[in-house]
């Protein structure tokens, strides 16, 4: 009853809405203290940076939702009181490095979550040997990694870097007929690994009406082949030979390391252009370089390359028959915030022990 006649003449004195904040606000510490229980319940995660070299600020939020985050170079500055607290490592670009050095900082890791397919860059037997699992992120990359595949097999054929370059040229008086590229509609395409990818190009490249030609490790369904008429080389030498466009669509392991090499490019056609949206080590450079300066194959179209970025001097860069682009297969807005979604629920399954959608397992 006190109490009550209390909060009535706090009321007459303050006003109701005053009075109403005073006898909240324990409720708006309770609220602010749950919160930041949660925040410390969160497990702790390593990632390379936000921003230019990292992640987008966009996707960070994703991460956050479920971990506490800490950047690479705010961990080295004491990496003894924050290694023991990190569970996850998000892996984006190679970037942190899953080094011996590194891991040794890590008592606690039970994940190194990869960004993308291609995990050339991890040891994974090495890793899983510490107890940690390996995680990537096949599928949600593959649409619009194709987009880029067909992308720089158009712009190579048609040329239209080049266009674009004469168009804004300021000294452009004419537009000149020379530019002359080759015919898409109707050629032939050969597909060297028909994973995910290499199925979704041969997809995208049916309504081209290219005939498809395709050679992997094991042949598809002939319902896979009937759907998008792609006819199966178990000879790879066979696909070279009559293809107008080879695309290298492979996972990088020893066996695909320099696939192709001056032997392979000399079965190409003249008339052939060379497109590579898997890794630059699939090629060899050297045979590239002297197959494009020798009239052996007409252009090449290139999403990797062997360093990224190419040494500035780097004679792939000074010729007019070849189009790179720095390794933007995955970049769209929609596809890396679909890998940094399924970067999270992997790491989340093997921090909480439960099955881990895309384990990677060594071999």
């Amino acid at each position: 009853m006190r109490s009550l006649c209390y909060v009535r003449c706090v009321r007459k004195l303050w006003g109701s809405a005053q009075a109403s904040w005073l006898f909240k606000t324990p409720k708006l510490h309770r609220s602010v203290h749950h919160k930041k229980v949660m925040e410390e319940e969160k497990p702790w995660a390593l990632i390379s940076e936000v921003g230019e070299q990292g992640y987008l600020e966009e996707v960070t939020d994703i991460m956050k939702q479920h971990f506490q985050i800490i950047c690479h170079r705010d961990f080295l500055q004491n990496p003894h009181l924050h290694g023991p607290k990190i569970q996850a490592m998000f892996v984006w670009n190679a970037c942190p490095a899953a080094e011996p050095s590194m891991l040794s900082l890590l008592p606690s890791l039970k994940v190194v979550a990869n960004g993308g397919v291609g995990i050339d860059h991890l040891d994974v037997p090495y890793i899983t040997s510490l107890g940690v699992t390996v995680t990537n992120t096949p599928g949600v990359v593959s649409d619009a990694t194709a987009d880029i595949a067909m992308g720089l097999l158009l712009a190579s054929a048609r040329k239209i870097v080049q266009g674009h370059q004469i168009a804004v040229d300021p000294k452009t008086t004419h537009i000149p007929q020379c530019l002359m590229g080759v015919e898409v509609t109707g050629s032939i395409l050969g597909i060297i690994g028909m994973g995910d990818i290499g199925y979704k190009i041969a997809q995208r490249s049916k309504g081209f009406d290219m005939k498809i030609l395709y050679h992997n490790r094991s042949r598809r369904s002939v319902e896979d082949e009937q759907a998008v008429g792609a006819s199966y080389c178990q000879n790879m030498d066979d696909l070279l030979k009559e293809s107008d466009f080879v695309m290298l669509a492979t996972n990088l392991t020893p066996e695909t390391t320099g696939l192709i090499s001056h032997r392979e490019l000399s079965l190409m056609k003249p008339t052939a252009t060379l497109v590579n949206i898997s890794r630059g080590l699939v090629v060899d450079q050297d045979a590239l370089v002297k197959a494009l300066q020798c009239g052996t194959i007409r252009a090449a179209a290139l999403d990797v390359t062997y360093p990224e970025p190419l040494p500035r001097d780097h004679p792939l860069l000074g010729l007019s028959n070849v189009l790179i682009t720095p390794h933007v297969g995955t970049n769209t807005y929609t596809t890396t915030r679909r890998m940094v979604q399924r970067m999270v629920e992997n790491a989340l399954a093997a921090v909480k022990g439960l099955s881990i959608p895309n384990e990677v397992k060594p071999k």
